[in-house]
């Protein structure tokens, strides 16, 4: 008896690891719905939209301009930014708020990307932190879902 608990038990815990693996591997690889806050991307994106973020055009180097992003934040790894890829590298951009009279530019370094918000008035973006490395890109926001859904989804601010 004691045989055929223990039997059970190690395969409980081995289907357990494996359907862990597949999880991790489909939020790791393939994407995830992630609810975004913040005014930065209005009005592509408003406050409490849910995105699809595919991850394999990160990991395939397919990034390109105009494409809006998940990324790590460069102030704190334990928050993510949604913003919107200006330039890439050896690029030359606009370091300027939109109210300068005189605009400033400057170069993307190799590695790098330029990110900024679509409400450039209230974004936090490259223009302050300057360009952040490609490896801090989580995904690519493929598909804008309308709507108000809490359960077991990232919550990032924008």
């Amino acid at each position: 008896m004691f045989r055929r608990v223990l039997g059970k038990t190690f395969g409980f815990v081995g289907y357990t690891i494996q359907y862990g693996c597949i999880a991790h591997c489909a939020f790791e690889y393939i994407g995830e719905l992630v609810v975004c806050s913040g005014p930065s991307m209005e009005p592509t994106i408003v406050n409490e939209d849910i995105v699809f973020s595919e991850r394999m055009s990160r990991h395939l180097c397919k990034i390109q301009k105009g494409d809006i992003v998940i990324a790590k934040s460069p102030f704190d790894p334990n928050m993510n930014i949604c913003k919107r890829v200006i330039g890439l590298e050896g690029d030359k951009v606009c370091t300027s708020s939109p109210s300068d009279l005189f605009k400033t530019h400057t170069y993307v370094p190799k590695g790098h990307v330029w990110l900024e918000g679509d409400n450039l008035r209230n974004s936090t973006d490259s223009r302050n932190y300057g360009p952040i490395p490609y490896a801090l890109i989580r995904g690519r926001v493929c598909l804008k879902v309308m709507g108000e859904v809490y359960s077991a989804l990232s919550y990032m601010y924008i």
